[in-house]
């Protein structure tokens, strides 16, 4: 935040990626300012090929995504060998998963582990950059209520670094960020395998096929969001609680044994980023910017929000 302060204007979104990376890279796999590395690099080329047209050519968004997927894996490979040869594992994700054994005894492969810090470190910065990023938006977008948000910052007094208990004590900000991912989800659904017949709304679908389902398209249902194109963290208060009135009716997550793993994750740094940025800052949006939604492969303003930040 003091660089941005520094800088005073500034396309937004790029420095959110690199902000989101280095928070996920550091509680992952303990690397510090891991946006300035090759990674970061691979990283951004990986994910503009992931929802491409599967052609596998040299210049084609896919081919370039699956040449950096591999130098990416190879860069992991090369952390978890090291990590492997240390006496004892650091803290974090990647030393879980080190330490990790099933009921027989047996550790993860490298294939394995490899994957599954790819996997974890999209979960913890794609999906991350884009609702905070939203959130930026949408504040500039709605003064009164960012005005509302930072008055229950301001009276929280908060001088030191921000503690669980202080989390605890922003229900205002909890229902603007609801709002935030209700509005603008950073995903757009997900994939079930069906696993017994079923029928709906006249429909047959058979066991085994595959279906979708939509996260921004359940989230505009009337009878749950009245006004679902307003965003109105009203919705969310205690009074209302439009997230617990149905079943699966809020979905940001997706929902059930599948929720995203990542959750509480998200939550928690999305709610330290937004109360550290109110109680710091100020930013406006900059004039003849084009702020229509890119959303694959997660949303994101076209323009890359240009702000001024004061």
């Amino acid at each position: 935040i003091d660089k941005w302060l520094q800088t005073k204007e500034l396309t937004w979104y790029p420095e959110l990626r690199d902000y989101t990376f280095d928070v996920a890279c550091s509680l992952l796999i303990s690397i510090d300012n891991a946006s300035q590395t090759k990674l970061a690099s691979y990283f951004e080329t990986w994910v503009k090929g992931l929802f491409s047209l599967a052609i596998n050519l040299p210049w084609t968004s896919f081919g370039k995504a699956l040449k950096c997927r591999k130098e990416m894996l190879q860069e992991i490979e090369k952390i978890i060998v090291n990590r492997q040869q240390q006496p004892k594992h650091q803290n974090d994700a990647l030393g879980i998963l080190l330490e990790a054994k099933d009921e027989e005894g047996n550790s993860l492969t490298l294939e394995e582990l490899k994957d599954q810090i790819l996997l974890l470190l999209f979960a913890g910065h794609e999906t991350l950059t884009s609702a905070i990023s939203s959130f930026s938006l949408l504040m500039a977008q709605h003064p009164e209520i960012l005005e509302k948000v930072r008055k229950e910052q301001e009276n929280l007094n908060i001088t030191e670094d921000i503690t669980s208990e202080n989390l605890k004590e922003m229900p205002y900000l909890e229902q603007v960020l609801k709002e935030v991912l209700r509005l603008i989800p950073p995903v757009g659904g997900g994939f079930r395998k069906v696993i017994q017949e079923f029928e709906f709304e006249g429909y047959r679908i058979p066991k085994d096929w595959t279906v979708q389902y939509q996260i921004a398209q359940t989230h505009q249902e009337s009878d749950t969001f009245p006004n679902y194109q307003t965003f109105d963290p009203e919705r969310f208060s205690p009074e209302n609680m439009v997230d617990k009135q149905k079943r699966f009716g809020y979905v940001p997550f997706g929902g059930g044994l599948r929720e995203c793993l990542g959750k509480e994750f998200a939550r928690l740094e999305m709610k330290i980023f937004a109360s550290l940025l109110v109680r710091k800052c100020h930013w406006e949006l900059l004039p003849d910017q084009n702020l229509e939604m890119i959303n694959i492969p997660s949303p994101r303003p076209s323009d890359g929000l240009k702000v001024k930040i004061f």
